[in-house]
């Protein structure tokens, strides 16, 4: 008997969390008898004019009324499997009119609920509850790291489960390293809202660049400027971002120190390391996991210790490569849709 599962992502596939945490796993649920309609509230157009700061409230509107419509006039499925929540900034009770009998599996990626707890005094007083509240409700939380998992536990959640944000082995191969005279290159992957936190590190870069014959380069990023520095920038492609990732000789993830970033996922360093790359990162959140400090990459909490582990890799390409294949073989164990999937597809059956 196929099960037939309503897949309500944030995004269309363009949506760095929606194309991680659902659209790579469906060709495997389809294979696994799951009929799988995807229904995204937000669609490739809103993330294409959100990346230029293009915002059209008018379309927003419109898209939130065809997730309305959809919720109210098709529930002929045998299980929800939502993204988050139905509708920001809607309160938990109204979300919970709109699936009456219908068991739901909610799955996060980051720490949505401090969008809420933490703005602003209206928004907390209307909505800091709200993603307890669906998370209490939900037949399964699917939880992207275990700061994820224990608020879903203070919140009630009946069953959670943490699966991390992972990458398709498929898609990546490791890079190969050579000693030449070819500039140290540090690279970041991300999207213009996450910009932000190179600008943390600005003095790193123009230290390295002074010290070495180093460059930056971003994919994704958007404008940015960031001294005097040998810098790149890059549009962000689908069918490009590995190559544009084995291009880099360090993949780096400056972060802040705030509640926000506790909940990350880290997919970049995941991503660094597929392709063979050593990492350095702030050790908040799931960082310090993926970050085994000496082994696969640095964690820098200090510009000091950025510019000091920078340093040793850009003067050794042997360890670069040692602590790349480290990583590598970590991706293959732990952070692989390969590993991934098929314990995806017994959660979401169990819940049916």
């Amino acid at each position: 008997m196929r099960c037939k599962v309503l897949v309500l992502t944030k995004y269309g596939h363009l949506g760095s969390s929606s194309r991680y945490r659902f659209y790579q796993y469906l060709p495997y649920l389809r294979s696994q008898d799951f009929d799988l309609t995807v229904s995204p509230l937000l669609d490739n157009k809103y993330i294409m004019d959100m990346n230029i700061g293009k915002r059209n409230s008018a379309n927003i509107v419109f898209l939130y009324f065809q997730r309305l419509r959809r919720l109210l006039i098709d529930r002929n499925y045998d299980l929800l499997w939502i993204e988050k929540e139905l509708l920001p900034y809607i309160p938990a009770w109204l979300e919970s009119i709109l699936t009456p009998n219908i068991p739901y599996v909610v799955d996060y990626d980051d720490a949505q609920f401090h969008g809420y707890d933490t703005g602003s005094n209206l928004k907390k007083f209307f909505l800091a509850q709200k993603i307890d509240k669906v998370m209490a409700n939900a037949t399964l939380v699917v939880a992207g790291n275990q700061y994820i998992a224990a608020r879903a536990g203070t919140a009630g959640a009946k069953r959670i489960e943490v699966i991390p944000t992972v990458i398709d082995l498929d898609r990546y191969s490791s890079k190969s390293f050579t000693t030449n005279d070819q500039p140290f290159n540090i690279g970041w992957i991300g999207a213009p809202n996450n910009n932000r936190y190179l600008k943390s590190i600005q003095s790193v870069f123009e230290n390295l660049t002074q010290k070495y014959n180093s460059r930056v380069t971003l994919v994704g990023s958007g404008n940015i400027a960031l001294g005097d520095i040998d810098l790149t920038v890059k549009d962000w492609f689908e069918n490009s971002e590995v190559e544009d990732i084995k291009a880099f000789d360090v993949g780096i993830m400056p972060l802040h120190n705030t509640p926000w970033e506790r909940g990350k996922c880290g997919i970049k360093l995941i991503q660094y390391m597929a392709c063979g790359l050593p990492v350095v990162g702030t050790p908040i959140g799931v960082n310090q996991e993926i970050i085994q400090h000496g082994v696969n990459g640095f964690c820098a909490d200090t510009l000091d210790e950025w510019t000091t582990y920078l340093s040793r890799l850009a003067e050794d390409s042997h360890l670069r490569s040692v602590m790349g294949a480290k990583g590598r073989l970590m991706v293959e164990s732990s952070y692989c849709l390969q590993v991934t999937a098929p314990k995806m597809a017994r959660l979401l059956g169990s819940c049916i």
